[in-house]
């Protein structure tokens, strides 16, 4: 029977994201009502906002009616409307858990979430029982599917009524043992970008495993008019937006102003829409040229944007359009350092040939390296953080560009007196064309990060190693 009077209540289970609701269900001698599937109660106690796009049911009219063991690229919110089954799912993912088992019964007081690559089946144990599920996409021919033979001896399912009892179809007789099984891959990872500073970082960060994808302007233009067509998108999870117009003086000019505009919006407007459409998580780098710099004390994720430039204005609109994407990551960093020309190896070129440069003494930051970048959004993805902005920067006291000349001066075996300081203005009074304002206080809060279980090196760690010698340096 039916249990009545239950609280809505989450159990997990120990198959990752497998997790089984109790639901309460108010009943009479008229008969029950319950609230099947709650979003907004659910989502605060762990369901994931999975977005389901069709509801279905499987009416069974006999005890013993059985299911094969199914696992599909999507997800699945699983319940019965009458009736009672015993339900069996196996971790077809591929990864450590491939293999893992979980079984309990399934009446109108309990539903179950199954994520993507989880193998689900079930066995009737009423007469009249309608089992229904939602599930987040629309089933294709095209898509990866695996599943798992109902008496494999690995997963040493004890079902309820022998399988020589019972109906089973022909197909799910034969479907494979777990050892010949074909996992389910991870849904797909696109970085764009991949040939800049960050894009190689996050390259040597996620490694050349099938489902991560690493994307040139030449493979993939994401400011163009076709992006919606360009993918297979429902096999992508995540997409990391490495790819960004960076040339902040060139940005005052008015071509540059229209790349710009072109590279962090329009591109930016491309893929808000792409990952909306289908689900998925979009992280965007941003900068810390969305502020204006007069702020006293580190700016928090929470400050409100105020850029001097075209290109701190562009940061701040591809910024606003990030955050309509219901998962979004918006990583605001600052004074990146990679591979690749920098400040940095310039520095560090000049003090090797001899010149004694002068660097601005008044915009006061840290450095952030790419490999600390590339890191961060690696935790944020797998630590399933709260959707949002984070400030990434490595950590550390706040330097000038000054300070950070003569520190590469002195780890390279220079002296440091080489280097002289120079104020903003005087340092751009001669410049040849338009220079875009500088935000004087590029200091940014870490303590949101680090509330996630990221701690960041500090920067002048980080920048002895980057210049140790025969360093690979990212």
């Amino acid at each position: 029977m039916t249990e009545y009077g239950k609280k809505l209540a989450i159990t997990e289970t120990p198959i990752p994201g497998l997790v089984v609701f109790d639901l309460p269900v108010h009943g009479d001698s008229r008969g029950w009502f319950k609230e099947n599937w709650q979003r907004e109660k659910m989502l605060p106690l762990g369901l994931p906002d999975f977005g389901p796009v069709q509801n279905n049911i499987s009416f069974n009219d006999a005890v013993g009616t059985t299911r094969g063991i199914h696992a599909e690229p999507w997800d699945k919110y699983v319940s019965v409307a009458t009736g009672r089954i015993f339900g069996a799912w196996v971790d077809l993912r591929e990864g450590p858990s491939f293999g893992a088992v979980y079984t309990t019964e399934l009446d109108p007081s309990k539903a179950i979430y199954v994520p993507r690559g989880v193998g689900n089946s079930y066995q009737t144990l009423e007469p009249d029982t309608a089992y229904t599920y939602l599930v987040n996409d629309h089933w294709s021919p095209d898509a990866a599917y695996s599943f798992l033979n109902l008496a494999d001896e690995t997963a040493a399912i004890e079902w309820p009524i022998p399988l020589d009892r019972v109906e089973i179809s022909e197909k799910d007789q034969n479907h494979p043992r777990l050892s010949g099984v074909t996992p389910i891959p991870p849904k797909r990872i696109l970085v764009t970008g991949a040939n800049g500073q960050l894009g190689r970082a996050l390259r040597e960060e996620f490694g050349d495993v099938p489902w991560v994808e690493y994307a040139t302007r030449d493979a993939l233009d994401i400011a163009g008019t076709e992006l919606d067509g360009a993918r297979r998108w429902r096999d992508y999870g995540t997409i990391i937006n490495a790819a960004a117009y960076t040339a902040v003086d060139r940005a005052e000019t008015a071509q540059g102003r229209a790349e710009a505009w072109a590279g962090n919006v329009t591109a930016l407007a491309n893929l808000a829409r792409v990952a909306t459409a289908h689900g998925i998580t979009l992280v965007h780098v941003s900068s810390d040229y969305v502020f204006d710099g007069t702020k006293e004390g580190p700016y928090t994720e929470t400050d409100p944007v105020s850029p001097l430039g075209v290109y701190g204005q562009t940061k701040a609109a591809g910024d606003a359009i990030a955050a309509t994407v219901p998962r979004h990551y918006i990583i605001r960093t600052s004074w990146v350092i990679g591979d690749g020309n920098n400040f940095v190896r310039t520095m560090a070129s000049l003090a090797e040939r001899g010149v004694d440069p002068k660097v601005v003494d008044d915009q006061t930051g840290r450095l952030t390296f790419t490999s600390t970048i590339a890191a961060a959004i690696h935790h944020l993805l797998d630590a399933r953080a709260a959707y949002g902005v984070y400030n990434v920067t490595n950590d550390g006291e706040p330097q000038s560009w000054y300070d950070i000349a003569r520190a590469v001066f002195e780890l390279t075996g220079h002296d440091v007196r080489r280097v002289s300081p120079v104020s903003t203005a005087d340092y751009f009074a001669n410049a040849a064309g338009p220079v875009a304002p500088r935000p004087a206080n590029s200091v940014l809060d870490v303590s949101t990060l680090v509330a996630t279980g990221y701690t960041p090196t500090t920067a002048g760690d980080e920048l002895s190693r980057y210049l140790r010698p025969g360093h690979e340096r990212g």
